[in-house]
């Protein structure tokens, strides 16, 4: 129905049925169930990158076409982030976490089971969807888990399990490939997804349904715009043809504007455009995309500098990778609770400073560094990082009404994912244009964490200007 699209309370579309806010243990065991569901879905694929050498071994395919047992998880994820997120705020967010472990349960188990390599590709298509539910719903879940005045608390407390996990899911990857072949990276997440989902069954609290039908054409629109996008920024980095790349953003710049049309001129928007007037949340997703880019970036670029350029060992390599996000783990539930109490502008600020800093004594790293002159250069990264992203999420999710929580947390886990591709994508694409120049290795790292620091800059300049908002 044509009308201006709105976030304001609307006491007619809204039945509540929250059960209130869990205390105790019972909150504990709520947080239990949405950290082991978080944890699956982000170690989805740092442990699978690992194994993709055995798995194009056994199932006889070229390292090329092993990529895409990444990339199907990773753009079935992305173009249902939003669907899911708005489907969520209409059925409830517990109802939707609960499926998207049920399926991504039965993906891996068929993945686990695969016998060939397009129902591999399958499995994962599915285990995409089964994380897409997961991690849309998150933040939802946890603003319903916390009270007001403990949410910075519980975003923090994410921010950890996220960083814990990527820094844990290479080496547990590794153990499991010691003792058992790869279709058991796969089988693991089966028994964690089944408690978690008889816990949530149990503990997670009934939220409010908004009474709206669900917008199966912006549901399709979204889909093809982000999908297509994915699929340019693919083209960029691999060579593909200018003709392909131009005509891919073309369609998604179209889709794109009928898609942000039509939302704003329905009552009841699947994606809730209005909220980015709001210069609080606008600001805030920008800076928390830019610096999703930056790490995007390093964390790709990283590896090929240590290894390649300076002749360390994977084993070193690993070690001298896990100070960024151990250093993230530690400070982001501190940063929580500061965000709890001050405001996350000033908060943002140190962050992106320290982060930024981080990059810049990173990129100007001599040709052979100490282990402790990497590690302490990274660790201010990884410290940064946390000082900003749990505040930043916090602010994001208060500067919406509670009935869109869902949506909100697809727009944040959105720009997240859009953030680390795009990342990856101009690493890519670096390497390729100094191999086209013979420059070689060591100049193209060098680029992209000077790149990074840029957009980890670009970050500190846009959450600068919410220092003179309201908290």
């Amino acid at each position: 129905m044509p009308g201006s699209s709105s976030v304001s309370d609307k006491a007619a579309s809204v039945e509540t049925v929250t059960d209130g806010m869990p205390h105790g243990l019972p909150r504990l065991l709520a947080v239990a169930t949405i950290t082991i569901g978080l944890s699956m879905s982000v170690l989805n694929n740092s442990m699978t990158n690992l194994a993709l050498p055995y798995i194009a071994h056994d199932l006889g395919i070229s390292a090329s076409n092993s990529i895409w047992i990444v990339n199907a998880s990773q753009i079935a994820l992305m173009v249902t982030l939003l669907p899911v997120a708005a489907l969520a705020d209409i059925v409830g967010y517990r109802h939707v976490y609960r499926a998207g472990l049920a399926l991504f349960c039965l993906a891996s188990l068929g993945c686990t089971l695969s016998p060939s390599f397009g129902w591999l590709i399958a499995a994962r298509t599915f285990q995409g969807l089964g994380g897409a539910a997961i991690m849309a719903v998150q933040p939802a879940l946890v603003r319903a888990i916390y009270p007001r005045n403990m949410l910075g608390r519980g975003l923090g407390f994410n921010t950890t399990v996220v960083a814990t996990s990527l820094a844990a899911g290479p080496s547990i990857g590794a153990a499991l490939l010691t003792m058992w072949s790869w279709p058991y990276l796969f089988a693991v997440y089966i028994p964690l997804g089944i408690v978690s989902f008889f816990l949530g069954e149990r503990y997670l609290p009934r939220t409010t349904h908004v009474h709206r039908p669900f917008d199966f054409l912006s549901a399709i629109m979204s889909g093809i715009t982000f999908g297509l996008l994915i699929f340019a920024i693919d083209g960029v980095a691999h060579g593909h043809s200018k003709a392909l790349i131009v005509g891919e953003l073309a369609v998604v710049i179209l889709l794109g504007a009928l898609f942000i049309r039509r939302q704003t001129r329905l009552t009841d928007p699947m994606v809730p455009i209005d909220i980015f007037k709001r210069p609080i949340f606008a600001l805030s997703i920008s800076s928390g995309t830019c610096t999703f880019t930056a790490q995007g970036l390093a964390f790709v670029s990283l590896p090929f500098l240590f290894h390649t350029v300076m002749g360390r060992n994977p084993t070193e390599t690993g070690i001298l990778l896990t100070p960024w996000p151990l250093a993230l783990a530690c400070i982001a539930p501190i940063a929580g609770r500061l965000a709890d109490r001050y405001h996350a502008g000033v908060l943002g600020a140190v962050g992106l400073t320290t982060m930024t800093t981080g990059l810049v004594l990173a990129a100007l790293l001599p040709p052979e560094p100490s282990n402790i002159d990497i590690m302490w250069r990274l660790a201010l990264c990884g410290a940064g990082f946390g000082i900003f992203a749990s505040p930043n999420n916090r602010l994001m999710m208060n500067a919406v009404p509670r009935e869109r929580s869902g949506s909100a947390g697809g727009i944040i886990a959105s720009a997240r994912t859009l953030g680390q591709t795009m990342g990856a994508a101009l690493v890519a694409l670096i390497f390729g244009l100094f191999d086209f120049s013979g420059g070689g290795a060591a100049p193209a790292a060098h680029a992209a964490l000077w790149l990074s620091a840029a957009f980890a800059g670009g970050a500190l300049l846009i959450s600068s200007f919410r220092m003179n908002m309201q908290r």
